[in-house]
């Protein structure tokens, strides 16, 4: 018996050998979740990096390509949260039908045993109860596989697991994946708080694109906060991909060419542009929040290239005759009662009419009141989810004169 399983595994290791000449060309099946309302953003940018056969849906993207495709969007998409390849996928009916499937995938072909594991379980719809009772089913078959065929079987590790199965139910239907990215995507790496911020960097990469901002016009975000809108224009601007300072969970995977992925990486290297000064501006009330923003930027070494100051956003003249404002003012969670928040967007919207003309102006807000306390014409008004919040992105384009609405 114990002959028979070395044997299994010489062969599994001489087809994992075989795989790593020729897997980077295999067309494979991937979904990127992105924040919503970035859906088609996303589909664009996915397109423009090789994907094929995408079709977008509330959420994310589901898409085709091979594993150069796979590792070079992990790499460079400002956008996505995660690359997740299907691996398997069937009809269920209850927990031993999901159960099987599970055990029926190839997982040992995918990854050793070594490498420890964690089941993530989302549903919609499903008429199973317990998503705990199946991420444990999901788990064991899984450990069950590994015992067959490799004697030994996967640790799981809930904090940092080298290997994330996802598993997503719909009403009748389950599909598998396993996560190729690890941490989200939003995780750039260079961050050295602990602290979450209030904005994810690929919800802001996302409003940068949709405000049109190119990098050779100036950007001001007057209520900076951590800096995330900054650091993230900056690294636009510079060409510097956005995963150049992390490791994605791909390389622990028995089809991983380091070779291939050493060239992906020294082909985005060679784009990166060395640091210089920006017309990216950034500005906030609270010192302590331009400590953190500062500090931020030194982490993504861009320190020198952004400008930071100390100023009260109603009082603070802008740096450029004209330009785009992106900026995430407080909205009921971060301010106290509705009458003060009102009060605040009423002398904001003067502030806009009377500092601003000639600039773009993007408000990312949740309050959807924000229109009508502020008192001015909106452009567009478009529908994203920041986590689990609903929000809308207000467009405001200044112009000389009176943009004042009746308030109602």
């Amino acid at each position: 018996m114990r002959a028979r399983l070395f044997g299994m595994v010489e062969t599994m290791n001489r087809n994992a050998a075989s795989e790593r000449r020729c897997r980077p060309a295999t067309s494979e099946a991937f979904f990127s979740p992105v924040p919503r309302g970035l859906e088609e953003l996303l589909a664009e940018e996915l397109r423009a990096f090789g994907a094929n056969e995408l079709r977008p849906v509330p959420g994310g993207v589901e898409w085709h390509g091979d594993w150069l495709t796979c590792w070079r969007i992990n790499l460079e998409s400002r956008l996505a949260t995660r690359v997740l390849w299907r691996v398997g996928s069937g009809r269920y009916r209850g927990e031993s039908d999901i159960y099987r499937l599970a055990h029926s995938l190839t997982w040992a072909k995918w990854f050793t045993p070594d490498e420890t594991i964690r089941v993530f379980v989302t549903a919609r719809q499903s008429p199973l109860k317990s998503l705990e009772f199946i991420t444990l089913r999901i788990k064991d078959a899984v450990c069950d596989h590994f015992r067959a065929v490799c004697g030994s079987r996967p640790s799981v590790d809930t904090a940092h697991p080298m290997v994330r199965i996802h598993t997503f139910l719909d009403r009748n239907a389950v599909t598998l994946y396993l996560d190729t990215s690890g941490e989200p995507l939003y995780k750039r790496g260079f961050k050295p708080g602990t602290v979450e911020a209030p904005l994810k960097e690929n919800l802001a990469a996302g409003i940068l694109r949709l405000s049109g901002w190119q990098p050779d016009e100036p950007l001001a975000d007057p209520m900076c906060g951590s800096g995330t809108f900054l650091i993230e224009a900056a690294r636009i601007a510079l060409g510097i991909a956005p995963g150049l300072g992390r490791q994605f969970a791909f390389e622990h995977l028995r089809g991983f060419d380091a070779s291939a992925w050493a060239d992906i990486r020294k082909a985005a290297e060679a784009r990166r542009q060395p640091a210089r000064t920006l017309h990216i501006h950034g500005s906030d009330i609270a010192g302590s929040q331009l400590r953190r923003a500062r500090e931020n930027l030194a982490a993504a070494g861009l320190e020198s290239c952004v400008s930071l100051t100390k100023a009260d956003l109603l009082e603070y003249s802008p740096p450029a005759a004209s330009g785009v404002m992106v900026t995430n003012p407080p909205y009921g969670v971060r301010m106290g009662e509705a009458e003060e928040l009102e009060a605040f967007y009423s002398r904001l919207g003067d502030a806009l009419k009377q500092r601003w003309p000639g600039w773009r102006c993007y408000l990312l807000s949740a309050d959807m009141n924000l229109p009508r306390a502020i008192g001015l014409k909106t452009g567009r008004r478009t529908p994203l989810f920041n986590g689990a919040l609903e929000c809308r992105l207000f467009e405001y384009k200044m112009v000389a004169g009176s943009l004042r609405v009746p308030r109602q």
